[in-house]
C-alpha cells in the first residue's frame, strides 16, 4: 500500500538520503520526493513510500525519525505517485476552457496540493454558497461565511473563523484564498492535515490571483 509522508528534516546534505535509508531499511520504496519549503533550517518534504502488504503505516514514522532531528509530521493513503508544480497544467486547462474554469480550478486544486476536496464560494449579504466543487466536497447548507471578503491566503481556524459543520469533520484543515473582485474565495480541504504551510498558502495565492486574471473575474 502506498502512504504520503511529510516530515521536517534538517536543511544539510544528506538529511534526506539518511531517511531514505532508514525507510529503505523498514521495507519501504520511495516514489517520489516534493520539497514543501525551506525555512529557518529545515526543509519539510512530502515523500510518496509504499509498504509491502501487511506492514503497518507506524513503521514509517518510526524508521523516519530514528534519524536525528527529523520528525514526521503526517502519514496518510497515497495514490503512489507525486504530481508536482502542475500549476501550469492547470492554468493552460482553464485557459482553454473559460467557461468551465471554476468547475476545473476546484477540481484540479486538491490535485495539486494534495488535499481532499476544494469549493469555491461568494457571499451576498449575509448569505453564503458555493459556486463550484470538487469531488468529495462536504455537502452543506447555505448560510453565512462572515469572514468574506479575505484579503489574504489564510490558514482557516474554527475557532477563529465560522464554518460549516461538515468542514471540520475529520480533523480537516482548511485553507483559503481570495479569488476575483468580488466576496469570493477558494477553500481547500484536508482531512486529516498535515496543517498547510506557509509557502503553500504563497502557491494558492498565486494560483487564484493567475485565474482571476485568466478569467477576469
Amino acid at each position: 500500500m502506498s502512504f504520503l509522508l511529510r516530515v521536517v528534516l534538517p536543511d544539510q546534505p544528506g538529511s534526506l538520503g539518511a531517511v531514505a535509508t532508514a525507510l529503505g531499511n523498514a521495507g519501504a520504496d520511495i516514489l517520489g520526493v516534493d520539497v514543501v519549503e525551506r525555512a529557518h533550517g529545515n526543509a519539510v518534504d512530502d515523500l510518496a513510500v509504499e509498504l509491502p502488504p501487511g506492514r503497518p503505516p507506524d513503521v514509517l514514522i518510526t524508521a523516519a525519525e530514528s534519524v536525528p532531528g527529523v520528525e514526521v509530521e503526517s502519514v496518510r493513503p497515497h495514490s503512489g505517485r507525486l504530481d508536482t508544480h502542475r500549476e501550469l497544467e492547470l492554468i493552460e486547462e482553464i485557459t482553454g476552457d473559460p467557461g468551465g474554469g471554476l468547475t476545473l480550478l476546484a477540481a484540479g486544486v486538491p490535485r495539486i496540493f494534495r488535499a481532499g476536496w476544494a469549493v469555491i464560494v461568494t457571499r451576498d449579504a449575509d448569505r453564503a454558497y458555493r459556486i463550484a466543487e470538487s469531488a468529495a466536497a462536504p455537502e452543506t447548507i447555505s448560510g453565512d461565511l462572515p469572514w468574506l471578503p479575505l484579503k489574504r491566503a489564510t490558514v482557516l481556524d474554527p475557532e477563529l473563523h465560522w464554518v460549516p459543520e461538515p468542514w471540520r469533520a475529520l480533523d480537516t484543515e482548511l485553507a483559503a484564498a481570495p479569488y476575483g473582485t468580488d466576496a469570493q474565495a477558494l477553500v481547500v480541504g484536508r482531512p486529516g492535515g498535515p496543517a498547510f504551510r506557509p509557502s503553500e498558502l504563497a502557491r494558492l495565492a498565486h494560483l487564484t490571483g493567475i485565474v482571476t486574471t485568466v478569467l477576469g473575474n
